[in-house]
């Protein structure tokens, strides 16, 4: 059957690749010709998945890919814009800066580019919503990360009789247990450079959706309930009950100020290990991996869901991911777009692991260990999936909400004065 599948995906990628081009047949090689723009974040593995990703689009058009890469996206794609010189195809800054772009005419439809009825076919409807303005797709996910998730070492829980629990509150009384022995349960680091305090927001968020559901947290971000309304206040002090104790976290609060996010996780894997949970997205696999190359997907690191708090809620899924949009119509731009959206694009980079693909097409095989395939197992399967909060949030209250949460962690007995700065920016910030 793999092997059916896989000679499936090579035949569709031409008949793709084909298409993109503008047409089928040997013809179409090198019918393009030209170059085409992209901007996007990505650097070193990453930029590395993303060249053999559009390798086969390049030797099959003859259209040559020009990416630019920068980890300042935002304020980068801005002053292009802004001075009239946007790159043919970018990454946005977030699913957020959607509305603006799509007011100021920066970014074009794409309605009459992509073939919206394949695409129904092969993503799930949550997914194309991302994209949606007023109704017509401006942009759509390429490659996506699945938070969320409670990470740990097989070995070491086994070594402390622990299991990880099913509940939120299970949790907490693990959490609990681990302390009054001397044991930090948590490895947790904000750190991020001018982003710093994101991975806050991931808890909160997820620690919402768990409780509230997905209604809430889209009330939560389109600003439809305040920052001090029961939902978001209990999410952040539930955040709160961890990271803020100096017994539950590696190193206390100042620790996890003060620590970068892509080590935070690193202590689990000390001898002897210094915490034994940690929550982050599928991404982390492919840090902890490239700083111990001895640990073993499954057997040295493996994940579950965050538990749940309302059992009607539990499979609600939290999702990052790299979202494209065209901002010059060129036959070169249109022809990336459709390659870029397709299963047979997505699975190139699967293959090589540190993403996973929201395009259904693409089969569990592609994905390189257990642990990578039982992600997107979960991501296929879930009832709704919701983009982080920061990530929908104008930019603005993106900005003050990251801040608000190292704030927090600071100083937790001020938690009724932070929510209410953060009111204060969403007056303006959604105006």
């Amino acid at each position: 059957m793999a092997m059916r599948r896989r000679t499936a995906i090579g035949l569709i990628v031409g008949t793709a690749l084909a298409l993109a081009a503008g047409g089928g047949g040997s013809s179409a090689a090198g019918r393009l010709g030209g170059t085409v723009s992209v901007l996007g974040t990505w650097g070193g593995p990453e930029l590395d998945s993303f060249n053999a990703m559009v390798k086969p689009f390049e030797d099959r058009t003859g259209a040559r890919v020009e990416f630019q890469g920068t980890r300042d996206l935002s304020a980068v794609l801005q002053t292009r814009v802004q001075g009239g010189n946007p790159p043919d195809v970018a990454g946005l800054p977030n699913p957020g800066a959607l509305p603006s772009l799509v007011r100021t005419h920066a970014l074009k439809p794409l309605g009459r580019v992509l073939d919206m009825a394949q695409l129904a076919r092969e993503y799930p409807a949550t997914w194309l919503d991302i994209g949606r303005v007023g109704g017509e797709p401006y942009a759509i996910v390429v490659k996506t990360a699945l938070k969320g998730l409670v990470w740990y070492d097989p070995k070491t829980l086994a070594a402390e009789h622990v299991t990880p629990p099913s509940t939120w509150a299970g949790m907490l009384a693990v959490t609990g247990r681990l302390a009054g022995r001397g044991t930090s349960a948590w490895c947790l680091g904000l750190g991020s450079g001018a982003t710093s305090g994101w991975p806050a927001t991931d808890w909160i968020d997820m620690l919402l959706l768990r409780a509230a559901g997905p209604a809430a947290h889209d009330a939560w971000v389109q600003h439809k309930i305040a920052w001090d309304a029961a939902p978001v206040r209990q999410a952040w002090e539930q955040f709160g009950r961890i990271a803020a104790n100096p017994k539950y976290v590696y190193g206390g609060p100042q620790a996890v100020l003060a620590t970068d996010f892509g080590e935070a996780p690193f202590p689990m894997f000390a001898k002897p290990p210094r915490c034994l949970f940690h929550l982050q997205a599928t991404f982390i696999e492919d840090i902890i991996q490239k700083q111990f190359s001895w640990v073993r997907p499954g057997a040295d690191l493996a994940f579950v869901p965050m538990p749940r708090i309302a059992p009607q809620y539990a499979g609600v899924a939290q999702i990052a991911g790299d979202v494209f949009g065209m901002f010059h119509d060129t036959p070169q731009a249109r022809a990336l777009m459709r390659y870029l959206v397709s299963a047979e694009a997505q699975a190139i980079w699967v293959k090589r692991g540190g993403a996973l693909s929201p395009n259904k097409g693409v089969p569990l095989d592609a994905y390189p260990d257990v642990l990578s395939r039982r992600a997107a197992e979960l991501l296929v399967q879930a009832p709704a999936a919701r983009f982080g909060a920061g990530d929908m949030m104008p930019p603005e209250m993106t900005a003050a909400f990251y801040k608000g949460t190292l704030d927090y962690v600071a100083h937790p007995d001020q938690l009724r004065q932070i929510l209410g700065h953060l009111e204060t920016v969403a007056r303006d910030a959604y105006k």
